[in-house]
């Protein structure tokens, strides 16, 4: 007879070891007929569970016990991303060190005992779900077999021309201090002081310029406007100027005039600066119209040599800085307070930089047709996730 009262406490535990005793959820590799693959994601060791997690799973567990009821035989692994920039983050917040701190062989070592204590934390939890995981198959991206796979995967993408190195502008966390993709990026909505500079044009009157990155004066080399916008078209050739205080050896900054049709006559002024590197328009700009490179951001986030005496500030202090002297010295028309869009690093939320790096890079933007098309052979569920994949293939911007 069935008790009155179901003791959880008691038959969870022996139902999980009941299950694991007779393999009940385990994958027969030989097995004959059709096999069904779930391809987990490895959960990032990057913290604590959350109920976004066992949701989640919960998901690709309810597929993995339908297709066993259909007779499928059914791969369901899982495993752990332990080998990247979050769980370097979790182990220094754990540790309360960075890694350049302690030494790259001590900090591996804490980062093997932090991420083993936790995956053993998780895969506790996983089995009190009673995800019907195949924990045999369990993997893990730092494990010597992981690494060798992706190595090998490299060298096979070099050897086919698919790699290649370059010193390039590069999205960077200053925070992490590495760089990063594209889908790494989150754009952040956050407050910002939008001033309207006075450059100053050779018959002395004002080209108002209009910014939210004042600090990015120093790495200034061009200014652009529309070709067709009637307000600039006769400075084109020209030269501006900005009396540069602090951060330049000479007593202005003069840059040229130049001309695009990327410069928007809506926004600000209907002029803008291009600094290297503030946005990927300037990457474009720069490379376009063969500007030079001026790095006044270093990779730690701090503001370079070319900052003069605001070298070493961190880019929010330069800001507040060079806007001050701009304030006393009369060359601010206007500032609002405003909100916008910052690209920001999913892992730590720090604003991202342009710095011109040297990296490998995988050729994925010559690749955009075949990626569509083999998306167009998979049946999405639900169908708009298809729509979603193919906006973020179009919308690639970066090797």
């Amino acid at each position: 007879m069935l008790p009155n009262r179901y003791d959880f406490r008691e038959a969870e535990p022996r139902l999980a070891r009941f299950w694991e005793l007779n393999n009940v959820y385990g994958y027969d590799p030989a097995g004959l007929g059709q096999h069904f693959t779930i391809d987990t994601p490895p959960l990032t060791v990057s913290g604590q569970l959350h109920i976004g997690h066992c949701y989640s799973y919960t998901q690709a567990d309810v597929i993995a016990r339908y297709r066993r009821m259909r007779g499928d035989h059914v791969y369901y692994p899982m495993g752990f991303d332990d080998n990247g920039l979050a769980t370097e983050r979790f182990v220094e917040k754990t540790i309360k060190h960075k890694a350049t701190e302690i030494g790259r062989d001590a900090f591996i070592n804490a980062c093997l005992e932090l991420t083993q204590q936790t995956e053993g934390r998780f895969e506790t939890l996983w089995r009190r779900l009673s995800l019907s995981v195949d924990w045999r198959y369990r993997y893990s991206s730092i494990s010597h077999e992981a690494r060798r796979v992706s190595q090998w995967s490299f060298i096979q993408l070099y050897q086919q021309g698919l790699t290649y190195t370059q010193f390039a502008p590069t999205l960077w966390c200053p925070e992490c201090q590495t760089a990063i993709a594209q889908a790494e990026v989150n754009d952040t909505l956050l407050p910002a002081r939008f001033a309207t500079m006075a450059f100053r044009l050779p018959d002395d009157s004002v080209l108002p310029i209009a910014t939210t990155r004042p600090e990015l004066l120093p790495a200034c080399v061009s200014i652009f406007v529309h070709p067709d916008d009637p307000r600039y078209r006769h400075l084109i050739g020209k030269t501006a100027r900005i009396d540069s205080g602090a951060f330049s050896g000479s007593p202005e900054l003069a840059v040229p005039i130049l001309a695009d049709e990327l410069a928007d006559p809506s926004r600000g002024s209907g002029a803008v600066m291009c600094c290297t590197f503030g946005d990927s328009t300037d990457v474009r700009w720069w490379h376009t119209h063969h500007l030079p490179l001026r790095a006044a951001i270093g990779r730690d986030g701090h503001m370079t040599d070319l900052a003069g005496s605001y070298a070493g500030l961190t880019v929010q202090q330069a800001r507040r800085r060079i806007l001050t002297y701009l304030e006393e010295t009369g060359q601010i028309i206007s500032e609002e307070t405003i909100e916008h869009d910052v690209g920001t690093h999913e892992r730590c939320g720090t604003p991202i930089e342009y710095l011109h790096t040297r990296q490998w890079f995988i050729r994925v933007l010559d690749q955009k047709e075949r990626l569509l098309e083999a998306g167009r052979k998979i049946r999405w569920h639900p169908e708009h996730m298809r729509i979603r994949y193919e906006h973020w293939v179009e919308h690639l911007q970066w090797d």
